[in-house]
């Protein structure tokens, strides 16, 4: 059976009866049906004081081009947490469109271990996205406006481009301004997807509303000839754009198909951004649950990284544990085994797969000082002869490994794992940052790229060097770094999977985000505007003859 068709089978509580678990009232929601509702800010205030639940972060190793089922095994141990007793809530992303219409699908989980309604979440869900995708291109047409009515402001570049949340490689690089109308001025522009904007951003690490449009003020849109940056609060744009995210802002309440509850909200890409869900929400879920699992997109070098070194450090939180999860599969695919191979016993393939799984493993141990668990989502072609051989690899580093099968078992299958977690947030750590702020962008830089993808150095383009010395001059070199990175590998080379040889890591540009207060780093070839695969997943998605959705998965 389908995903689409083991959610829409499921019966879901309506959506007053999941808050009443979480001791929310009726009037403290804005509903959207009978499944979905916005948790108004009043539910925030009303706990600021209340102790902080356990945060756990679920992470991955690199995955292969359709995942390995991160979100799928973050509901599976929350649902597991509530087989076992436990008051636990999930803290997701928002999915984007771009995937769901392309390669990857929807992001709600799989199989018995699934968000629900799915259907909603994976297309419009409560228009978070298309709000987002608004204000970015409101602050878009104010700009060319008052370029054309004079440009008092005398911009000489701009540097704010528009968004769309769909993955359209024809609008990466655009020309504007071609109507020949007097005054209207033509200029090179482009498409960033909406996910990966610096609205998107900005939205998932604002505090409330009114530190929303602080950060929307500071984005800085141009420069002028003497190089003197020109902001949103400089167009009058600000206020207009808060109003259009004042609603958004509200975290998003839905359950999973056994009625644990979850905050969706938030949606960044983790190749092309930072990749975590919203500092609104984790908040509010760490007050409103015991345990709350959240996750960070790809695999740990991006999601993890990004979510220690830029959401951790801005929202003063630390995980209490961490799950890395992986598929037997991938550690094959990864260790150079043909696709077409896969599903076979391997274990000369498995080991050199390993080697992935290990780095990720020593990284958040490590270099990061957290408590870790290696979590299978298993397979039915996965030997046991496999899951030994990992289970004995992983013993030596002193990593515990647990089998969950909450995709064919729904919480069931994620006990386990569950009763491990608990344990496992009990323990001391001791958590660090991979760099420090005080740092140089250039050392900063270096510092993932040795420490946590173990490149050999950096090499850095003219280009890079000189917004580098810009950013710095301006003011803002003591910010983080969001490095823009292929999720497939640990280099910025997608098709070098081991990454057996020394390898450097190619920064080709370095752009600021006063307003998200960090620094996006573009490596390799990493494009901000994804696009679509051959066969997009848009060509199976459809309406039947009862006018139901088909096709997403």
């Amino acid at each position: 059976m389908e995903d689409i068709e083991i959610a829409r089978n499921a019966k879901l509580e309506k959506i007053t009866e999941i808050a009443k678990e979480l001791e929310i009232n009726e009037e403290e929601l804005e509903q959207y049906g009978k499944y979905k509702a916005k948790i108004l800010p009043e539910v925030s205030q009303r706990l600021q004081n209340k102790k902080s639940g356990k945060l756990i972060l679920m992470t991955a190793i690199n995955p292969t081009p359709l995942g390995e089922g991160k979100t799928t095994m973050a509901i599976g141990l929350a649902d597991g947490l509530k087989k076992l007793g436990k008051k636990a809530i999930l803290a997701l992303r928002e999915p984007s469109l771009g995937p769901v219409f392309g390669i990857k699908g929807g992001a709600t989980g799989g199989g018995h271990s699934q968000i629900a309604p799915m259907e909603d979440i994976n297309l419009h869900f409560t228009g978070d996205i298309h709000a987002i995708t608004s204000a970015n291109n409101l602050l878009s047409a104010m700009v060319d406006n008052h370029i054309y009515y004079g440009n008092e402001l005398q911009f000489d570049t701009v540097v704010w481009k528009r968004c769309v949340d769909l993955n359209d490689r024809q609008l990466r690089k655009v020309e504007t301004g071609l109507s020949a109308e007097k005054n209207v001025v033509p200029r090179m522009d482009g498409f960033d997807i909406s996910v990966a904007s610096e609205i998107m951003a900005i939205f998932c690490l604002a505090t409330d509303i009114d530190d929303l449009k602080r950060r929307i003020g500071n984005i800085i849109v141009g420069y002028t000839k003497e190089n003197k940056p020109i902001t949103a609060r400089d167009l009058k744009a600000d206020g207009a754009m808060t109003v259009l995210l004042k609603d958004a802002i509200n975290p998003n309440l839905v359950q999973t198909l056994e009625h644990t509850p979850a905050i969706v909200h938030g949606g960044p890409f983790a190749n092309i951004a930072h990749g975590c869900n919203s500092i609104v929400a984790t908040k509010l879920a760490l007050k409103l649950g015991d345990y709350v699992i959240t996750e960070a997109g790809f695999g740990a070098d991006l999601g993890a990284e990004k979510f220690l070194d830029i959401k951790c450090r801005k929202a003063n939180l630390q995980p209490d544990a961490v799950v890395c999860v992986a598929t037997i599969k991938a550690l094959k695919y990864h260790g150079g085994m043909p696709k077409e191979d896969i599903k076979t016993e391997s274990i000369e393939y498995l080991s050199k797969g390993f080697e992935n799984l290990a780095r990720h493993v020593d990284n958040l141990k490590n270099q990061y000082g957290l408590n870790v668990i290696v979590a299978i989502n298993k397979y039915t072609h996965d030997t046991e002869k496999e899951i030994a051989f990992l289970q004995e690899k992983l013993q030596e580093r002193n990593i515990d490994l647990s089998l969950v099968e909450s995709w064919e078992k729904g919480g069931e299958g994620a006990t386990d794992l569950a009763g491990k977690i608990v344990e496992l947030t009990q323990k001391p750590y001791n958590f660090q940052y991979a760099y420090e702020l005080e740092e140089s962008i250039e050392n900063k830089i270096e510092a993932v790229a040795k420490k946590i993808y173990g490149a050999d150095g950096v090499e850095f383009s003219k280009e890079a060097q000189e917004n580098i010395q810009r950013i710095e001059q301006l003011g803002y070199g003591k910010l983080p770094i969001c490095i823009a990175k292929t999720q497939y590998s640990f280099s910025d080379d997608p098709k070098n999977l081991e990454c057996k040889e020394p390898f450097t890591i190619h920064v080709q540009d370095v752009v600021l985000r006063a307003g998200a207060e960090f620094i996006v780093v573009l490596t390799g070839k990493i494009m901000t505007m994804p696009g679509l695969p051959r066969v997009p997943a848009a060509e199976q998605i459809d309406l039947n003859e009862k006018g139901e959705i088909v096709g997403i998965f």
